[in-house]
């Protein structure tokens, strides 16, 4: 698989967030730049992790005109549970036959504890207000990703 290219407009996608409502990349166009997430599975250690830093931040990424979407392959039923015991105040969306994973290139062969399977490469893509691709963030510390993704805006939007 590989990403899709810098420069060029981000893939389009709707899907379905936590409370079932769909939910467009075009949807933010002309208003909000977008950070898309990819993580493996809600309400596992380091994807916990990741989504609390940006429930943290969200009011600093706001001030900088960025909204964030989480995505994963968990169905939404999953994410409202995810949100409502971690107190999330941002949207996740359900990926399920993970084709928009697909479309971005971080759906592949992953190796955990000695065994392989097909999963979510953890990954974050930067769109701006134009819909166009402007970065991709492909080696995520869940610890420190909130941070990384503001420093980034702050010094490239």
């Amino acid at each position: 698989m590989t990403f899709p290219a810098i420069g060029k407009l981000a893939p389009a996608f709707t899907l379905q967030n936590q409370a079932g409502e769909n939910v467009s990349l075009k949807d933010f166009k002309g208003k909000k730049n977008v950070v898309i997430y990819f993580y493996p599975k809600a309400s596992t250690p380091g994807c916990t992790t990741q989504a609390c830093g940006i429930r943290d931040t969200k009011t600093e990424l706001a001030n900088l005109d960025t909204v964030v979407l989480g995505i994963s392959p968990d169905n939404p039923k999953k994410l409202q549970k995810f949100i409502d015991k971690y107190d999330l105040n941002f949207d996740l969306l359900a990926d399920e036959d993970h084709a928009v994973a697909e479309k971005y290139g971080v759906w592949g062969l992953k190796k955990f504890m000695g065994r392989e399977f097909m999963g979510i490469l953890r990954t974050s893509f930067f769109v701006d207000k134009n819909g166009c691709l402007r970065y991709i963030m492909s080696k995520v510390n869940t610890k420190t990703h909130d941070q990384e993704v503001i420093a980034y805006i702050k010094e490239h939007f």
